[in-house]
C-alpha cells in the first residue's frame, strides 16, 4: 500500500477545525497544519487557532512553531512537514492535512520550492530598485524582462512581484519559461495516495458565519492580542502584519482608521479573501472533491481520490 494523506481544505470560516477534530478522534489520525498563519505563537483569537483544549484533544503540528517577528518560509515549512508525515507514518497512524492556504497547499500536489539563490549580493541593486520606486513601476521592470506575458502572477502583491523579479534575474530566464521548467518537477508527496474535500456553503452561510467570526474575535480579546504581539515584533514580518484583522487593528491603534468601523472593515476584507479563495478553489482543485456542508454533521467516507503519481 502507498502511504496516504487525507486532505481538508476549504473556505475561511466554513467550519475546518471541528470537522477535522471529528474525523481525527474517530479514525486515530494527526493533523498537519498548512495554515500560513498557525505557525506563529501569539496569533490566536483574530487566526481562529485551534484551542489548547482542542488540540489536547488529537496530536496537532505545525502550529505555534515560531516567534511572530521571525517570518516562516515555504522551504522550511516543506522541510519540517515531510518529517513529520513520515514520522506519523511509521507510528502506523493517518495523516489528516488541514488548512486553507493555497500557497502551503499546493506543497501536497506538486513541486513546491526551486533551487534558485536569491538572497545573493548580485540582486541587491533590484531589492534597492524595488524599495524605492512605486510598485507599477517594478511591475514594468518584469514585464520588460516576460514579453510573453506574467501568467497568473498578482501583480498588486508587493512580495509575488518581488519575488518574480528576483527569480527572472537570477535565472535570466522569462516566468512563463520558469514556471515550465518548475512544474516538470517532481512533488516531494507524489508518492502519497491523497483523499480531499474541499469544503464549502452557500456565500450567503458563510459571509454570515464570517460576521459572527469577526465579533466573537473583537469580544474575545482581539485587539488586546494585537497590542501584545506588537510589543513581540509582528511589524517585523510581512505576512503577519498584512493578515485579516490584524492589519486593520494595528491600522486602528497606529490612528490610521476608526475602531468604530472594525468590525465591519474586517468583515469585509474577509469577504474580499472569500472570493479570492473562490477562484483559487475552483482553478486549482477537482470539482469532484467539493462537500457541501449545509446539511452534514460529519465528513461522509467517499473522499476525492487522487492515485500516486509513483
Amino acid at each position: 500500500m502507498k502511504p496516504a494523506l487525507h486532505i481538508l481544505t476549504g473556505y475561511t470560516a466554513v467550519g475546518k477545525t471541528s470537522l477535522s477534530l471529528d474525523w481525527a478522534q474517530e479514525n486515530n489520525a494527526e493533523i498537519v497544519s498548512c495554515d500560513s498563519l498557525l505557525f506563529y505563537r501569539g496569533m490566536d483569537i483574530g487566526t481562529a487557532k485551534p484551542t489548547s483544549e482542542e488540540m489536547a484533544t488529537v496530536p496537532h503540528h505545525m502550529i505555534d512553531i515560531r516567534a511572530v517577528n521571525n517570518q516562516y518560509s515555504i522551504s522550511e515549512y516543506l522541510y519540517r512537514v515531510r518529517e513529520i508525515i513520515t514520522s506519523i507514518h511509521d507510528r502506523g497512524r493517518p495523516v489528516l492535512v488541514v488548512g486553507g492556504s493555497g500557497f502551503y497547499l499546493n506543497t501536497f500536489f506538486g513541486p513546491a520550492v526551486d533551487e534558485l539563490e536569491l538572497e545573493s549580493e548580485a540582486l541587491s541593486h533590484i531589492r534597492e530598485q524595488f524599495e524605492n520606486q512605486p510598485l507599477e513601476d517594478s511591475v514594468a521592470a518584469l514585464r520588460s524582462l516576460n514579453p510573453e506575458g506574467l501568467g497568473r502572477l498578482d501583480t498588486a502583491n508587493p512580495r509575488r512581484v518581488l519575488k518574480a523579479w528576483l527569480r527572472c534575474v537570477a535565472a535570466g530566464k522569462p516566468m512563463l519559461k520558469l514556471r515550465e521548467e518548475f512544474e516538470s518537477q517532481s512533488g516531494v508527496f507524489d508518492g502519497c495516495d491523497k483523499y480531499l474535500y474541499v469544503l464549502e456553503r452557500s456565500r450567503e452561510d458563510l459571509e454570515g458565519r464570517v460576521r459572527l467570526r469577526v465579533d466573537t474575535m473583537i469580544h474575545a480579546g482581539l485587539i488586546e492580542e494585537v497590542k501584545e504581539l506588537l510589543g513581540q515584533g509582528i511589524l517585523d514580518n510581512a505576512s503577519a502584519k498584512n493578515a485579516i484583522g490584524y492589519r486593520e487593528v494595528i491600522a486602528c491603534l497606529g490612528g490610521d482608521a476608526d475602531f468604530e468601523n472594525l468590525a465591519e472593515v474586517i468583515a469585509q476584507n474577509t469577504r474580499r479573501l472569500l472570493k479570492k479563495q473562490r477562484t483559487w478553489f475552483k482553478k486549482f482543485l477537482p470539482h469532484e472533491a467539493f462537500l457541501d456542508l449545509s446539511s452534514l454533521k460529519r465528513l461522509p467516507d467517499n473522499w476525492y481520490y487522487i492515485p500516486a503519481k509513483n
